[in-house]
């Protein structure tokens, strides 16, 4: 089928632009590989999204964004998207379901885990080694558990998985946290929850599952061992754009590169949301981009 505008990505950027492009009046399909929400719906709670005093978990506002968008007419496809190909006024999105042609097409993949890069990481992911504590927290009740970074989401996750496991050591390689300071003095004040200041992961060790970690303080150079039964890495992220043709330029990160209007390097191809080129990354700045992109589109569909 051809569609007005085809959307790559479900998360809060994919799905506030759904909701903008269909109001408008737009046919527009819109590709998800999972479940609608990408990122933010792994996430616990949500407490800087405007209108939520109390905040609201992850999983409940994106379900929220996505009804919104199929009461305004998006049609949805559950689908990876492989390849996309400029052919002038005409768009092709090659997936794991077929193609869909479009007049114009909005990239908002988002991120994934970064991997850590150590010795053991492969071999005993799925069997210890988590990098969601959302999803895999629950197979670590009553257990010690370890969470590996410093920043927002690992402090989030590590004060999460504190109502679960019995213990939850937090593994930084700084002296202090990078999170937000009511995030890191929340993880200071959970009782089950310790500190490894200054320390970094070399290898993850045991026979058919996570059993201990070999670490190594940075300043010291001490080295030593922490027995675990699951660890959940927050090490960063890199954008899901790997599937793009070359023309479609990126960092050398892999981040599209866009302007002020989020067109990308191809006439009727834009970007949004964690997987381009900017500064912050947060459920409000996916949806500002979401919103924002409609004005571009608009006047690039208009023009057809």
């Amino acid at each position: 089928m051809t569609y007005d505008a085809a959307i790559i990505g479900g998360g809060p950027g994919g799905l506030t632009a759904a909701i903008y492009t269909c109001r408008a009046g737009w046919k527009t399909v819109l590709l998800e590989m999972g479940a609608p929400g990408g990122q933010a719906a792994t996430t616990d709670m949500i407490e800087n999204y405007p209108g939520f005093p109390e905040g609201i978990a992850g999983p409940d506002l994106m379900i929220k964004f996505y009804e919104q968008a199929l009461r305004f007419g998006c049609e949805v496809i559950t689908a990876e998207a492989i390849k996309v190909q400029d052919e002038g006024n005409r768009k092709v999105v090659t997936t794991t379901r077929g193609e869909i042609e479009a007049k114009a097409v909005v990239v908002a993949t988002g991120t994934r885990s970064r991997e850590l890069g150590v010795r053991g990481e492969k071999e005993l992911r799925g069997r210890g080694v988590s990098y969601c504590a959302t999803c895999d927290g629950f197979f670590f009740k009553d257990k010690k558990a370890a969470v590996v970074g410093g920043g927002d989401s690992a402090v989030k996750e590590a004060v999460y998985l504190a109502r679960i496991a019995r213990e939850v050591i937090i593994i930084h390689r700084r002296d202090s946290f990078r999170a937000a300071k009511v995030l890191g003095e929340r993880a200071i004040k959970t009782p089950n929850i310790k500190i490894m200041w200054d320390t970094v992961v070399d290898e993850m060790l045991g026979e058919n599952s996570l059993q201990r970690l070999r670490v190594h303080n940075v300043k010291t150079q001490e080295s030593s061992e922490v027995d675990v039964d699951g660890v959940f890495l927050y090490v960063g992220t890199q954008p899901n754009t790997g599937f793009l043709d070359d023309a479609i330029h990126r960092n050398p990160q892999g981040y599209v590169t866009t302007n002020e209007k989020l067109e990308t390097s191809v006439k009727g191809i834009y970007a949004i949301g964690d997987c381009r080129d900017k500064g912050s990354r947060q459920v409000a700045t996916a949806v500002g981009d979401g919103a924002s992109v409609l004005e571009a589109l608009d006047e690039y569909l208009h023009t057809l």
